[in-house]
């Protein structure tokens, strides 16, 4: 069987680079990381580096050869699943003496972990022969953090052979899907984001691995990132019907995050996580009933484990305390913290500055993606000038050699890119021929070249940092840190980041920063203002209906709020609280009243 994580944090995805060697940096103290395994020539670039790294030949695998993407996929995860076993051993076989890598181990433990305790009980002991057996007691007791992957469901663009034909099973996700299916990975965890989709959630039931084994165990589990118990309860059953459990669900706030932001319809973090807390049993119960008959012939007679993690926004210890017990979550996730931690993610230089200097208007809910949805960015990286740039000399829109966010078949037959030049010229070309006023073209204009190329972006800092390119001449670089990154200002080690998780010391210390829950509530303020702004520009009922459902989720938010707010100050958390309630009621009843009183 799996046993419990070492930590009671994760490290999640972050764009396509930033964690896409996490586990090489991670994985040997306990840490579990996740790597993005949708861009194949990032992975094949990594392959590069990292068999260099080890001295062992590195043999490129091109695009001629057939499915080359699953092999350049499945080959990396294999790499980084040696060099973590590799390093583990050597930690495992190192002094109990200070400074090892050992040492730092079991120091970065959080101080309630059994493993800890014992720990701490070798230091004290006296007697050495006693000393010796917990020392060999402890190093049989330690393992590595799993190496996890994401696919972004909404990623699954169709590939064609030679011949122009479809090519079967072989769009983006699925086969992204099958490369980690045929890795030697084991006890990890496949994360599927952004929403479901039939396609690759009908062809998971093809693999073995994510079947349930004899002991009750999966040697690759399945983790789906949702937003609220709804789709928890419609993904998790959508798969329990083809003899898939889901081990994990993983809220993660819809505007508090990093990333692609999927706001909500006005439904806040607290009050989505008493849900899960109170329908948790529901859940499972109704889950394992549908499972259970897909199995018929393997019928489990226990109920496998199913966790609830809970990430975006979370900011000190105290948070995290709150979230573990009041809520009863299994574990956090701690995402834009660690682009500070060279230790942990991968940022190049100029980017991880940048980082360093953010404060709260430099993080912007943007439309930047092709992809049609929010967008969390930082402003003023090298992509954002490059893109400025191109459209101050009249040539906007990027080369869109990667293909990934192609969707759009406004002009095309085939998909292509809203960030791309061919695009962006034919697009803006017809706005400017429409019967509209200068005003209306010049906004309709200006949301075209709002659109950036992330394929690259997001990728160019492995690159940079690693002084390896896999693209000629294109090394702009995206970051999409969350709004909580504005309030971390330093790069710090993996030990002082994981210290400040567990309350050990505070990286925050006299500085003001809201808490995780006022500050998702006045993102979802700011982001309602929007809403309505659209509806006085053009009445549409639907529309109507849709603002005046979300003020009322939003205010029942903060009703439930007010009640949670003696439990909050007991863990010390937001001492300006009920404060910034008050503050938001005041926003809403004046816009609501203001704007649609008509």
């Amino acid at each position: 069987m799996q046993t419990k994580p070492i930590h009671s944090f994760h490290i999640p995805v972050m764009g396509l680079a930033y964690t896409i060697d996490s586990p090489v940096k991670v994985a040997r103290y306990g840490i579990s990381s996740v790597v993005s395994i949708i861009e194949d020539r990032l992975i094949e670039m990594m392959r590069g580096y990292y068999y260099n790294q080890i001295n062992e030949p590195y043999e490129p695998i091109d695009e001629k050869q057939a499915d080359y993407r699953t092999k350049r996929i499945t080959d990396y995860l294999n790499l980084l699943n040696k060099i973590v076993k590799s390093q583990f051993e050597e930690l495992r076989n190192s002094a109990f003496e200070k400074g090892s890598e050992l040492v730092k181990y079991f120091e970065m433990l959080p101080d309630n972990s059994s493993l800890k305790s014992l720990y701490d009980k070798m230091l004290t002991t006296k007697d050495e022969f006693e000393k010796l057996n917990i020392q060999d007691k402890l190093r049989q007791l330690i393992k590595p953090g799993s190496i996890d992957v994401n696919i972004m469901t909404k990623l699954d663009k169709n590939n064609f052979d030679k011949q122009g034909n479809i090519i079967e099973n072989g769009s983006d996700a699925l086969t992204s899907l099958r490369a980690y299916a045929e890795s030697d990975l084991h006890d990890s965890s496949i994360i599927f984001s952004a929403g479901m989709n039939p396609r690759l959630f009908n062809y998971i039931d093809q693999f073995e691995d994510f079947k349930q084994q004899p002991d009750g165990s999966f040697k690759k589990k399945v983790i789906i990132k949702v937003s609220d118990f709804r789709s928890a309860l419609i993904q998790g059953k959508y798969l329990a019907k083809k003899g898939i459990w889901v081990s994990e669900f993983r809220i993660e706030s819809g505007l508090n995050c990093g990333g692609h932001a999927f706001a909500t319809d006005g439904f806040l973090l607290g009050p989505i996580l008493e849900e899960f807390k109170t329908r948790r049993k529901e859940l499972i119960d109704s889950l394992f009933d549908l499972y259970s008959k897909s199995v018929k012939e393997n019928t489990p007679t226990d109920i496998p484990p199913v966790r609830i993690t809970v990430q975006g926004g979370i900011g000190n210890a105290q948070e995290q305390e709150f979230l573990l017990n009041y809520y009863e979550v299994d574990a956090t996730g701690w995402g834009s913290p660690f682009l500070l931690v060279p230790e942990a993610t991968t940022v190049d230089a100029h980017t991880l500055d940048l980082l360093e200097k953010s404060k709260e208007e430099d993080i912007t809910l943007s439309h930047n993606s092709p992809l049609g949805v929010r967008f969390n960015y930082l402003r003023r990286t090298t992509s954002e000038i490059e893109k400025l740039q191109r459209i101050a000399f009249n040539k906007p829109g990027s080369p869109c050699t990667e293909k990934f966010l192609q969707t759009n078949t406004e002009f095309t037959d085939k998909p292509i890119c809203t960030a791309s030049i061919e695009y962006q010229k034919t697009k803006i070309e017809e706005i400017k021929n429409q019967d509209l006023s200068l005003a209306e073209k010049e906004k309709q204009i200006e949301a075209v070249l709002s659109k950036e190329c992330l394929c690259i972006g997001l990728s160019n800092s492995a690159a940079l940092n690693y002084n390896t390119f896999f693209l000629k001449n294109l090394t702009a670089v995206t970051i999409c840190p969350g709004p909580n990154i504005a309030y971390f200002d330093k790069k710090v080690s993996l030990k002082e980041m994981v210290d400040h998780i567990y309350g050990r010391i505070d990286l925050l210390a006299n500085k003001y920063r809201p808490d995780l829950f006022t500050k998702e509530l006045q993102l979802y303020v700011d982001y309602f203002k929007e809403q309505v702004d659209e509806l006085t520009e053009s009445f549409q009922e639907k529309k109507q209906k849709y603002v005046v459902e979300f003020k009322k989720n939003l205010e029942e938010g903060i009703d439930y709020y007010k009640k949670l707010a003696p439990a909050l100050s007991e863990y010390k958390i937001g001492n300006k609280f009920e404060e910034g309630l008050k503050n938001a009621e005041k926003q809403l009843q004046k816009l609501f009243s203001k704007e649609l009183s008509v």
